[in-house]
């Protein structure tokens, strides 16, 4: 009985790697899985919503007198005046708001409100 168990012990003692080869090996094997989740949160996550925003900055650079738009909150509108940071947007003949250039989400098609 004492006999295997010491046998298992130094078998298990033979197989394990000597000094620095396995200490080498497993800090680049416990560092892999954390390179891969970042790889797979910056391709499923981080890069799509960089591209949403620059498309949405673009898309407010690009605004301009006359276009209809719809706001944050869901007011639409048309564009009667713009300033570096504030969209005027009118929304009946009588009723024009000031708006933060941010708060609008797109730009609408042309039918009538």
């Amino acid at each position: 009985m004492l006999t295997n168990l010491a046998i298992s012990g130094l078998t298990l003692m033979a197989a394990r790697p000597a000094g620095g080869e396995g200490q080498q090996g497993s800090w680049i094997t416990t560092l892999m899985p954390l390179v891969v989740i970042f790889a797979i949160f910056y391709f499923l996550m981080i890069r799509p919503q960089q591209k949403q925003q620059k498309k949405h900055r673009e898309m407010l650079a690009a605004i301009k007198k006359g276009d209809r738009v719809i706001t944050r909150g869901g007011m639409h509108g048309t564009v009667f005046g713009i300033t570096d940071n504030i969209i005027t947007i009118e929304v009946t003949n009588e009723l024009k708001l000031k708006f933060n250039r941010e708060a609008i989400a797109g730009i609408s098609g042309n039918e009538s409100a």
